[in-house]
């Protein structure tokens, strides 16, 4: 270490101490309200110097037996400041390279824990009860029951449903009260998806009905 570690500053801006001189100048800086002071002014310089190519920032270190790099003696070697700088970038693009590489693994990390736990996010909700009926003339209906706090989300499918008219979905609880949970025009397919809801709690439905537009029963299930 120089007998002023003053001179030392320029080279700690570069990265260019090695580690013992590393140490004792950061000791000093801590002390130093005159280093930290330049030093605040100089931090900018390593950005800027790797904008720069080797050839543009040896011609601006001045003569060639100078060194632009304050605290780093040259001596009579032409070719000292060339091949400091290339030393001090090869250092900085080294530090880069680390960088880049954890980034990378963090990156990939993430994009594994993403896929791994993305088709649990996609998944669909299961429903708290299902049910369904069946006739000899085809008709199926389809029904899920999900518990929700204001009530029972109930989700419809069927086939071979009447193809005319208007559909409704008709709930009846244990006391015998009845809401109506949705309706919908008839298809010409005879198919439906439809989602309907209910103030009635999952567990005080008792059964579900299925009706055409004159009010008769189409499909009827149970809930035990």
């Amino acid at each position: 270490m120089s007998a002023n570690p003053h001179h030392l500053l320029g080279a700690y801006v570069l990265g260019g101490l090695d580690d013992a001189d590393l140490s004792l100048f950061e000791a000093h800086l801590d002390g130093c309200a005159a280093c930290r002071k330049e030093l605040a002014v100089l931090e900018k310089v390593p950005m800027l110097l790797d904008s720069l190519p080797v050839p543009d920032a040896v011609a601006l270190s001045g003569s060639p037996g100078s060194s632009a790099v304050p605290g780093v003696n040259a001596g009579a070697d032409a070719n000292a400041p060339a091949r400091l700088f290339n030393e001090l970038a090869r250092r900085r693009r080294t530090l880069r390279r680390r960088w880049a590489v954890l980034a990378g693994a963090v990156a990939a990390a993430c994009l594994a824990a993403g896929l791994a736990v993305g088709p649990l996010l996609a998944r669909p909700p299961q429903p708290d009860a299902t049910y369904s009926v069946a006739s000899g003339g085809g008709l199926h209906v389809n029904i899920d029951m999900a518990r929700k706090t204001w009530g029972t989300e109930l989700a419809v499918s069927g086939s071979s449903l009447p193809a005319d008219g208007t559909l409704s979905l008709w709930v009846r609880d244990r006391a015998g009260a009845e809401d109506r949970a949705c309706a919908w025009t008839a298809t010409p397919s005879g198919k439906v998806k439809v989602t309907g809801a209910t103030p009635i709690q999952l567990g005080s439905i008792s059964s579900v009905e299925l009706r055409d537009g004159a009010q008769r029963a189409v499909a009827v299930i149970t809930v035990p």
